[in-house]
């Protein structure tokens, strides 16, 4: 929902503002069936995606388990239109399927951090990138949220003027216009703070952390490898985290498994090897623990509550 409308708004205000219909805009679905929103909201699509009006664009609106019902026609359509040369793209979940119909190979893509694990399982050949916006070539994908609305504003500036661009900003308050090559803030794992924020030598040792997921490094490793003493990286953490370094290691193991026990198909014990972990019995302790039930639980629960995937994803 927030991902539609932060697409359309600065563009209907553009076309205001420019008096002139620079931008028009068309919801296209699987079929002329209404879609439900993630957030409950139905939408009727102006058109079905087996027979898409002229287009110059054509982003994917979806969540990561969003798949179409005819997956051989939509995802040839996909294919057709990439062939024709419209720009396709998507926005936050949306790269899943854009991914799946085969657009994105040989292309980097805008991963939302809370998918990024589960994206690269999936796609490990697609390179995914921490920016919150990625143009690459004829593909525009969006890690979501207000980066949308930046990567309108972008458009409109390239079509319009930079001075359109910026009363469409201010029309909505907009505080700063991001360039693609912004990097999303994270939040820090039990903190109100974001990882920009932290001190050096603890950004520097989370990222060591999330490059080694699959295969724990030891703190004292870490210490070495950037220079500070075991002791001091723990006085550090402890400061700017409130956390020690080995259990923020192992809290943020834990929500790259949660990620893929949320958007992926990977079995338990998949996931637990790719996080680090020996057994399934084992990532099922800690992350029982973690977050109040197990792997199984929360993906029967995740499970119980999806929208029916009966519908492909609403592109706009």
């Amino acid at each position: 929902m927030a991902c539609l409308t932060s697409a359309i708004e600065p563009l209907r205000a553009a076309n205001e503002i420019a008096n002139q219909e620079v931008f028009r805009w068309r919801l296209i679905a699987e079929t002329n069936a209404p879609v439900r929103s993630s957030s409950g909201v139905m939408f009727s699509p102006d058109d079905s995606i087996e027979t898409p009006h002229a287009l110059t664009h054509l982003f994917l609106i979806s969540g990561p388990d969003a798949k179409f019902a005819n997956p051989s026609k939509g995802n040839g359509v996909l294919r057709w239109l990439d062939r024709t040369g419209v720009i396709l793209g998507g926005f936050s979940g949306g790269i899943f399927p854009l991914a799946r119909s085969g657009v994105l190979t040989g292309h980097s893509v805008a991963a939302h951090w809370c998918y990024d694990e589960a994206f690269k399982v999936e796609f490990p050949d697609i390179v995914t990138t921490g920016d919150v916006i990625n143009r690459d070539r004829r593909r525009m994908t969006v890690a979501g949220g207000s980066a949308v609305f930046d990567l309108m504003l972008g458009l409109i500036e390239e079509h319009l003027d930079a001075s359109i661009m910026t009363e469409v900003a201010c029309w909505f308050q907009h505080p700063f216009v991001r360039s693609p090559d912004v990097q999303q803030k994270r939040p820090t794992i039990g903190s109100d703070t974001t990882e920009d924020s932290l001190s050096k030598p603890v950004a520097q040792a989370i990222q060591m952390f999330a490059e080694h997921i699959e295969d724990p490094i030891l703190i004292s490793d870490v210490a070495t490898a950037i220079n500070v003493s075991p002791r001091n990286l723990e006085r550090l953490f402890k400061r700017d985290t409130g956390e020690s370094p080995l259990k923020y290691y192992r809290t943020l193991r834990l929500e790259k498994a949660r990620q893929m026990v949320r958007y992926s198909n990977e079995s338990i014990m998949q996931i637990a090897l790719a996080t680090g972990y020996f057994s399934s019995s084992s990532l099922t302790r800690h992350y029982r623990r973690q977050f109040g039930l197990a792997p199984s639980e929360e993906r029967f629960e995740r499970n119980a509550f999806r929208v029916s995937e009966s519908a492909g994803p609403p592109p706009t």
